[in-house]
């Protein structure tokens, strides 16, 4: 049975949208910002971002609701330096804190009621071992209560961009509403980073809490982040602080930033167990750092646009150059792609090294820096080239009228010295 015309012109129409159709959806492919799945992972929630731009290289199921535990002591701590500028302040620890934190089973700093601290030592006994009374003491200094405390958190994740996170305590204790995901602690720790108090405290492997009232001796207290240990086998010079975290609910949680070369990343690994989250943890950001790299975006010789040029014969379009190198931080197999802001009616004559627009850079997708573009040469105008042509011509013809002239003239006079010459021979 034939097919009827009608039906072959549907079929190409058909076939012609579905190809189209293929080659946009690998021109997406190929454009859209790449983001590195972690399915390989142990843990099941886990984000690598870049500190400087925020950029997520790498992501596995970050956008989920988890238990953040201890990872709630990230704000605390934040909040708390943040609204103590002295952190020598005094503050007794309330008795009443400590009946439900020991019925919870709750992680201790070691510090008793009644005893008084300073605010500095109530940071790095909330951020090193973890310190549940510590968060609530320091909740409190500041808010007054620990509801009070609990709704500036809010506020502060909202501000930050999350969206996951719903805070109901100050240390992360079992508690079904107290919610987070691993982007919106990505976020999170990004702020505790960019706060230079934090960082020392959170850095810090050991720490000595001075006598007080209720110790005559010194205590020394110690991370619980064992990646800042150099007698453990995973240990890294690069790792930079943060906090960990473990609840039967939330698992292993582990939250740092790791520096090196001038570089800084953020890593969220989330319900891991004892056994990877380490492990996991330095597999991450070793390979973050073996497979990026400085490396020249654009370079000054070679053309990146051409712009439509009027009044010129000789050239049709005038090739723009960058002025400046662009270099950027990246995976050897991020694009580069561009974006133009260009000088509109480009008429020569047209100077070497006149600046005629802009140039975008974007290294996977993210804006890296704009450049002025430039030309390499000079690019002369019809009428300039015309007007050259003509006083050329001019003077040529003034040149030619003055040797015919000339030779007139000689000629000329010739004739008429014969002429006397013959006459008088006559005589």
């Amino acid at each position: 049975m034939k097919t009827s015309p009608h039906r072959r012109k549907h079929r190409r129409r058909a076939f012609r949208r579905l190809f189209w159709l293929l080659v946009l959806a690998t021109l997406l492919l190929l454009l859209w910002p790449r983001r590195v799945t972690l399915d390989g992972l142990n843990s099941p929630h886990a984000i690598l971002l870049r500190a400087d731009s925020g950029e997520v290289l790498a992501e596995k199921d970050a956008d989920s609701t988890i238990y953040p535990a201890s990872m709630t002591k990230m704000m605390t701590a934040l909040l708390a330096i943040e609204a103590n500028p002295d952190l020598d302040t005094p503050v007794t620890l309330p008795e009443e804190i400590f009946p439900a934190l020991q019925a919870q089973n709750a992680s201790l700093a070691g510090f008793q009621a009644e005893e008084t601290a300073t605010v500095r030592d109530l940071l790095y006994g909330a951020m090193l071992p973890s310190g549940a009374e510590c968060c609530e003491t320091l909740a409190r200094e500041v808010s007054g209560s620990e509801e009070a405390f609990v709704a500036r958190m809010n506020q502060r994740a909202k501000e930050l961009g999350c969206t996951s996170t719903s805070f109901t305590c100050v240390h992360g204790l079992y508690d079904y509403g107290n919610v987070s995901s691993a982007h919106d602690l990505a976020l999170i720790a990004k702020a505790c980073a960019e706060n230079e108090t934090y960082m020392q405290v959170a850095n810090t492997l050991s720490y000595t809490l001075p006598a007080t009232n209720l110790h005559q001796n010194e205590r020394t207290i110690t991370s619980t982040n064992l990646m800042l240990n150099p007698e453990y086998p995973y240990y890294r010079d690069y790792i930079r602080g943060m906090k960990t975290g473990f609840t039967t609910l939330a698992g292993r949680c582990y939250v740092t930033f790791a520096q090196k070369d001038g570089h800084t990343y953020g890593l969220v690994v989330l319900g891991s167990d004892l056994d990877n989250i380490y492990r996991e943890a330095s597999e991450i950001l070793d390979w973050a750092f073996a497979s990026f790299s400085d490396r020249e975006l654009v370079d000054t010789e070679t053309p990146l646009t051409t712009a439509p040029l009027k009044k010129c014969r000789s050239y049709e379009e005038v090739e723009l150059y960058a002025a400046a190198p662009v270099s950027g931080y990246g995976h050897a197999d991020d694009k580069v792609t561009f974006t133009y802001d260009l000088q509109e009616n480009i008429s020569a004559t047209v100077k070497d090294g006149a600046v005629l627009g802009t140039a975008t850079v974007y290294l996977d997708g993210y804006e890296v820096g704009t450049v002025d573009l430039v030309t390499h040469q000079e690019y002369v105008s019809d009428f300039r080239t015309d007007l050259q042509s003509t006083f050329l011509l001019m003077a040529a013809l003034i040149v030619l009228l003055a040797v015919l002239s000339f030779f007139t003239l000689v000629a000329g006079g010739g004739s008429l010295n014969l002429g006397r010459r013959r006459k008088a021979r006559r005589r």
